[in-house]
């Protein structure tokens, strides 16, 4: 059996250039990656730090597709040719991120509201007539109910969409309610395009349960579950899971880095405990440790106890992941 390609999902506050390229020397196996957003603005369009992001010396050797949240046609442009310029031949429109500050704006899954079609299909039209690179889609089912799906599938299928991305909930189902993954199969059989299921698959046993009973896509997009067990990748493509030498060893060249670019010790200890918030799922009997670890405000005990779980915890075959 073919695997489908294996993406990594773009996941804010984690898996940027740094953990990118750890991740890919350390854990291959993925196929493609894709940014955390990137909102282009009026003016400078992009940040020196979302520059940083998407600059090929820092995502040497990646097969990398950038992300842009806006809700403006002239400002997607702008950022596409930037990254047409870099040497860029994809961009990703982000239609699927539920947080209220993004959607109140008319971004993300905000532009999916049936009371912002015309927006979208503004926006929509402008910016497949003008982009100079290809376009992919990362989409949500609607706004409140999966039934707003079917119209928002037309009107996608209206445009030459490189490939449709489907995290296939709502926008007020966040990433607590279950994948509706019967509606990821009602696109699989209207969509004509390549496409990609995103959301609902923790583990490689999740994998092999969603795809039972039902035909691979071209893609799949591996998010939470994937930051839990660095190796997920690799096990689905018939490779050896995580072991606790090289999970120690990407953890500390990511620490190293991550110590080096951001300046104090308070952003250091923000940015690992949100690491450490999926990793520690892949340890067995880590409810003491970890609860330490949430706890501290110091580097120097943060090591210690980091050492602590990988000299002591049990490693576990799949994460204990708590969501599906």
């Amino acid at each position: 059996m073919e695997l489908p390609k294996l993406e990594f999902a773009p996941m804010e506050g984690i898996t940027d250039h740094v953990y990118r390229s750890l991740h890919h020397r350390f854990f291959p196996g993925v196929d493609r990656y894709y940014t955390p957003f990137l909102s282009p603005a009026a003016g400078k369009v992009f940040s020196r730090k979302e520059l940083e992001e998407v600059l090929p010396e820092n995502n040497a050797g990646i097969d990398l597709v950038p992300q842009l949240l806006t809700g403006s046609a002239e400002q997607f442009l702008a950022g596409a040719n930037i990254l047409r310029d870099l040497g860029y031949s994809e961009v990703n429109l982000n239609l699927g991120c539920p947080s209220g500050t993004v959607t109140a704006k008319g971004k993300g899954a905000g532009l999916l509201y049936p009371e912002r079609r015309e927006l979208l299909v503004s926006l929509l039209d402008e910016i497949f007539s003008k982009c100079p690179i290809a376009i992919s889609l990362k989409t949500r089912l609607g706004k409140d109910g999966p039934e707003e799906f079917e119209a928002l599938l037309e009107l996608f299928s209206r445009y030459p969409v490189k490939a449709l991305i489907l995290h296939p909930r709502v926008r007020t189902d966040m990433y607590r309610e279950p994948a509706r993954l019967e509606w990821f199969d009602f696109a699989a059989a209207h969509w004509d395009a390549p496409l990609c299921l995103s959301g609902g698959i923790p583990t490689a046993s999740g994998f092999r349960n969603v795809f039972r009973d039902r035909p691979l896509p071209q893609a799949v997009m591996l998010g939470r579950g994937l930051v839990a067990d660095p190796a997920l990748a690799a096990k689905l493509k018939g490779g050896p899971g995580a072991d606790r030498e090289t999970l120690r060893a990407f953890h500390d060249a990511f620490f190293a880095e991550t110590a080096r670019r951001l300046s104090g010790q308070k952003p250091t200890m923000f940015r690992m405990k949100e690491l450490w918030t999926y990793l520690i799922l892949l340890f067995d009997h880590r409810d003491a440790l970890w609860k330490r670890l949430r706890k501290t405000v110091s580097l120097t005990e943060y090591q210690v106890l980091t050492r602590r779980i990988f000299d002591e915890l049990p490693l576990l075959e799949e994460a204990d992941a708590v969501w599906r």
